[in-house]
């Protein structure tokens, strides 16, 4: 989503780095830059421009002056100026105090309210939480349906709900079923309209009302730029958010929603939707943000997918394996499984400090249907080739090039990669002087 100002930004600053004494003017320009670049990336102009205002008085200080690398010292400030931006610090979500927990999620139609209800549900439940999911929506053609069917799949209580129903009804219902499930959180999908009205901020009312919520969330489509400021706005004033989920940030929208919305509510921002599928909800950290934004990388949040997504049992297995040189076409495609579980690989790309620099990688798009297709090759392997690929031999590999659906070059590749890539790693882990552990992360893809 900020691939744009990060360009903008990397461009600007990489004119500083290369000033051996910071003048006023070279800062002056680059001040401008910067604001222009938030301009283009739709952040609010009132908050661009004291944004800007702020960084020009630290830029112009003591500190900067004196410095050895001023450009290096801008870029610091500048990365401290977009945390603080967006909220300084992470803000979990209230836990504490009388169960069941109750979350309201409010926002406009098609804003990704009840896909971002499932996501919610799916994240609580991996932090040993019992979510139940409350379909306060009536209007809206299959919300109900929707919300049943993302329950099945998370295994998640959802409280059976009809259209006829009063949706302040469904809620206070919704508190005695919570009970009776043994559920110890309420998440409860309210009504969205294309457009804010009288009507649907009365209803909300009602509802904070009845249920006097722990959380009112805001679930705000990042790909609508200032548009989102300003319901953020109107909703803050009329029910009075806890704080806001921004969803869609995977898309190619410009991001000065993320920017903005902070500033302007007062409201933390507590999470980003990075993704459709369920999992794809991330806990919103500023200074990661800042860090993506500036071509930094978010390293923390890489370590803390592959944590999620890795067994560490299964990578001290790993270890073994690769050290005793037996690890088979097999094991490969269980790592496969471990990464794709981590997100697309543009995103896992996209936190690795550097990539966004690189000039032959800035427009790199990773192909994710890569994954699929050296797993496809691999299940179409017999057990006896997936754990010996030295018996795979011409007629074999037709024969899985048709069962997969590929072609006998891209089977020939991906042995060839396969092999090669198992040489080297059992160099670098074999016990002895000069052997080394693999991180928790798994280990490289062979393409």
């Amino acid at each position: 989503m900020f691939e744009n100002l990060t360009e903008k930004f990397d461009r600007t600053f990489k004119r500083l780095k290369g000033q051996g004494k910071l003048s006023e003017k070279h800062l002056k320009e680059a001040l401008r830059e910067v604001r222009l670049a938030l301009l283009e990336a739709d952040v609010n102009y009132k908050v661009a421009k004291q944004f800007v205002t702020d960084l020009a008085e630290q830029a112009a200080g003591e500190e900067v002056r004196q410095s050895l690398t001023p450009g290096q010292q801008v870029v610091k400030i500048v990365h401290q100026a977009l945390a603080e931006l967006m909220g300084g610090e992470a803000a979990p979500l209230e836990l504490t105090g009388r169960t069941p927990f109750v979350f309201m999620l409010v926002g406009l139609q098609g804003s990704g309210k009840t896909t971002t209800a499932g996501k919610l549900a799916l994240y609580l439940k991996e932090l040993n939480r019992k979510p139940c999911l409350v379909p306060a929506d009536v209007y809206r053609p299959a919300a109900i349906d929707q919300l049943q069917t993302l329950g099945k799949q998370l295994g998640v209580p959802v409280f059976p709900a009809t259209t006829e129903m009063d949706p302040v009804k469904i809620a206070v219902s919704a508190l005695g079923y919570a009970g009776q499930q043994g559920c110890d959180i309420l998440i409860v999908d309210t009504a969205g309209r294309l457009h804010i009205d009288t009507e649907l901020m009365s209803e909300l009312e009602q509802l904070k009302s009845k249920l006097n919520p722990h959380e009112i969330l805001l679930v705000a489509d990042a790909m609508t730029g200032q548009d989102a400021v300003q319901v953020a706005e109107a909703f803050n004033q009329a029910v009075e958010l806890t704080g806001i989920i921004l969803s869609k940030m995977d898309g190619d929208a410009r991001g000065g929603a993320a920017l903005s919305m902070r500033t302007v509510t007062g409201k933390p921002i507590k999470f980003c939707g990075i993704g459709e599928k369920l999992d794809a909800l991330e806990a919103f950290h500023p200074d990661r943000m800042a860090s993506r934004i500036l071509g930094m990388g978010d390293v923390l949040s890489l370590i803390e997918k592959a944590e999620k997504a890795f067994d560490a049992e299964q990578a001290e297995k790993l270890q073994e394996k690769l050290a005793k040189d037996s690890f088979t076409l097999e094991d490969f495609r269980d790592q496969l499984q471990q990464i794709k579980k981590m997100g697309s690989l543009e995103q896992i790309m996209g936190m690795l400090p550097g990539m966004g620099k690189m000039k032959q990688l800035r427009h790199l798009q990773p192909d994710d249907r890569e994954l699929i297709r050296i797993e496809a090759i691999i299940n179409s392997m017999t057990l006896q080739e997936r754990r010996n690929h030295m018996i795979i031999n011409a007629s074999r590999r037709k024969r899985i090039a048709r069962g997969s659906g590929t072609s006998v070059q891209e089977v020939n590749k991906l042995i060839k990669n396969y092999a090669q890539m198992r040489k080297m790693l059992h160099k670098l882990t074999k016990g002895g002087k000069g052997g080394i552990r693999l991180p928790r992360g798994g280990i490289p893809l062979p393409f």
